[in-house]
């Protein structure tokens, strides 16, 4: 039985994620860390600043984090410090926090870190990966996504990931945040971001050609589908060697 603490218990995603915790025959949930204090399933959510003392008392093989960017980091600490296995999904870490984390992980304990923990998602950018290597010459390529009104990151760490591989597959374009005004078309990269409403998560990229486009998109239609990709690499990455894995890894993708 794998023992799950939840950080962000009391948020959206935090709900989803113990409540399939709770529901898995493979999993116990011994407790949440959030801003303040609840109830979570039957198991305990206590304020942030205690988690180090929850951990001990607690004691569990993993903490999955899905909160913000600077109270992730610190989360990260806290579990890598006392041992605990890692699966991240936080977004919209800057280039430091990145390294912060990685000084923490990479030795110590192994961690799962995604920004998105979708099946189909996953699936979906080595689709665009493959499109990308093809038709990387010749084709204009913009990046749509949109979310909810309350998500703070933009573009989401999900676009971002998929800027990151279109980079990687046909070099590294600028990266053209909107159209405005009389702006003529180059090489860059068109991103465009939409919030607005409870979107879940849309992620689009175009492929346009002279006479024909290639779209891949992806629609994510209830957190569920996020929160059981999470606990499918929490009970993956226990017993793990020391480092950063993706879900790719989880998924025998990588």
């Amino acid at each position: 039985m794998i023992k799950i603490v939840v950080c962000g218990a009391l948020g959206r995603m935090g709900t989803a994620i113990g409540r399939l915790v709770s529901e898995s025959p493979d999993c116990e949930l011994v407790g949440g860390v959030d801003v303040r204090t609840g109830n979570f399933y039957g198991a305990p959510v206590v304020e942030a600043p205690r988690i180090d003392a929850f951990l001990e008392e607690t004691k569990p093989d993993v903490l999955i984090d899905f909160t913000i960017a600077s109270a992730s980091v610190e989360n990260i600490r806290a579990g890598a410090a006392h041992g605990v296995a890692l699966v991240v999904g936080t977004t919209g870490f800057s280039p430091g926090q990145r390294e912060e984390i990685r000084t923490a992980v990479e030795g110590h304990v192994p961690a799962v870190i995604s920004s998105n923990y979708s099946v189909g998602v996953n699936i979906f950018w080595t689709l665009i990966r493959d499109a990308a290597r093809r038709l990387g010459e010749g084709y204009d390529i913009e990046v749509i996504e949109a979310h909810h009104r309350y998500k703070k990151d933009a573009p989401s760490g999900t676009a971002k990931t998929i800027l990151e591989i279109l980079d990687e597959e046909i070099g590294p374009r600028t990266h053209l945040h909107g159209r405005e005004g009389m702006v003529e078309r180059g090489d860059e990269i068109g991103v465009h971001v939409i919030r607005g409403g409870d979107i879940v998560g849309d992620h689009s990229v175009l492929f346009a050609g002279n006479y024909e486009v290639l779209e891949l998109s992806h629609r994510a239609y209830d957190r569920a589908v996020f929160a059981s990709g999470a606990v499918r690499a929490a009970v993956w990455v226990p017993g793990r060697k020391p480092g950063i894995y993706g879900m790719g890894d989880v998924l025998g993708l990588s």
